[in-house]
């Protein structure tokens, strides 16, 4: 399967985020049986703030040309901050999103060293509505902080992009989101890095919980604790949020 297949078959699934702060990218990951709630997958950077202070949150479906504005009794936002993930959860009635999403990898599974992978947003350049293509290859697995490292580049925008793979026996999976992009300044200068693509766990671990809208505002407020610091783990040392 060719990359403008993949890419084609993907297309559907992708949303731009937009808040008061800036935007990001996003992607369906859930659908309850009913077909009456959706769950959008994103980098908990970019709503972050919105959820914290109750903002609007915009969302544009460009393949439908439609947009919904989500104000905060609308939807319910899990969110995940040491592993940069949201899922912002939504009857999405006004956007003409595709009934069944595209399959996530599985928890226990890790992609291998070497396996090439794809990655689309929106990244924040002249025109912000342009859906861009990206490409490269799984560099290495930081343990720590759940996240592939890939050699390839991020940019501003998109942030909470799907990062993509097409195993024969699979078909295409989701195997991350793009969260942030780790330049080499070690000799002072900005040189080519590696960007960062969390895994899908906290995506896995939400949709097991949600069966209605009702039920994702109970457990949301179920799973809401007070704020404790995090320490920072090797990914925070000079990574530049996408």
């Amino acid at each position: 399967m060719n990359w403008d297949q993949i890419v084609e078959a993907i297309l559907p699934s992708i949303v731009k985020i937009e808040t008061p702060q800036g935007h990001g990218t996003g992607f369906l990951c859930f659908c309850n049986e009913a077909k009456n709630v959706f769950g959008i997958a994103t980098a908990n950077h970019v709503v972050e703030h919105a959820d914290k202070w109750h903002e609007p949150i915009r969302i544009h479906h460009f393949p439908s040309n439609s947009t919904v504005l989500l104000k905060e009794p609308e939807r319910v936002i899990y969110v995940n901050p040491f592993m940069d993930s949201a899922l912002i959860v939504a009857s999405f009635e006004q956007l003409q999103l595709p009934q069944e999403p595209i399959p996530l990898l599985p928890t226990d599974d890790r992609l291998p060293l070497g396996m090439e992978v794809g990655w689309l947003g929106y990244p924040a350049i002249d025109e912000e509505n342009t859906l861009c293509f990206f490409s490269g290859t799984v560099s290495a697995w930081n343990d720590f902080r759940k996240a592939y490292l890939i050699d390839g580049v991020a940019i501003n925008g998109i942030s909470g992009g799907p990062v993509v793979y097409f195993a024969p026996e699979a078909g295409v999976q989701i195997i991350g989101t793009i969260t942030a992009y780790r330049a080499n300044r070690n000799t002072g200068e900005t040189l080519p890095g590696l960007s960062i693509a969390q895994d899908v766990s906290h995506f896995h671990d939400t949709i097991a919980r949600i069966k209605s809208f009702q039920e994702a505002t109970v457990k949301k407020k179920e799973l809401e604790q007070p704020n404790n610091d995090v320490p920072a783990g090797p990914l925070e040392n000079k990574t530049t949020k996408a």
